[in-house]
């Protein structure tokens, strides 16, 4: 993961997976192929895929991205979008075909002293 100075704000995409236990298989590809996307993009920091593993929760994965700033989270979704079209690939359609949920946002941290 790259440092960046104490002060600058922290942009972090947080997608949470509620994932069947039929379909972790080919949603853990897909996470694969999207995260060495991401891992290529300006202003990428660093990521996580976490799995659940004990505890209630509705959310068996989450992935989180560190993102420089606002933009590159932007231009990063706009590079997934067009590798995905590129290879065929709906991100709705599989959801859906694996009854896949998904809660999908972009946070910040709460305030320099907490990062």
């Amino acid at each position: 993961m790259t440092a960046i100075p104490a002060d600058e704000p922290r942009y972090y995409r947080v997608d949470k997976f509620a994932v069947p236990a039929r379909s972790r298989r080919e949603f853990v590809e897909r996470i694969r192929v999207t995260h060495d996307l991401l891992k290529t993009m300006p202003g990428f920091i660093g990521d996580m895929v976490l799995e659940h593993a004990s505890g209630p929760g509705e959310f068996n994965f989450v992935t989180i991205v560190e993102w420089r700033n606002q933009g590159a989270i932007q231009r990063a979704r706009q590079a997934v979008g067009t590798a995905q079209r590129a290879a065929g690939f709906d991100p709705y359609e599989m959801f859906e075909r694996l009854n896949i949920k998904a809660d999908i946002a972009t946070y910040t941290a709460l305030a320099p002293e907490f990062a």
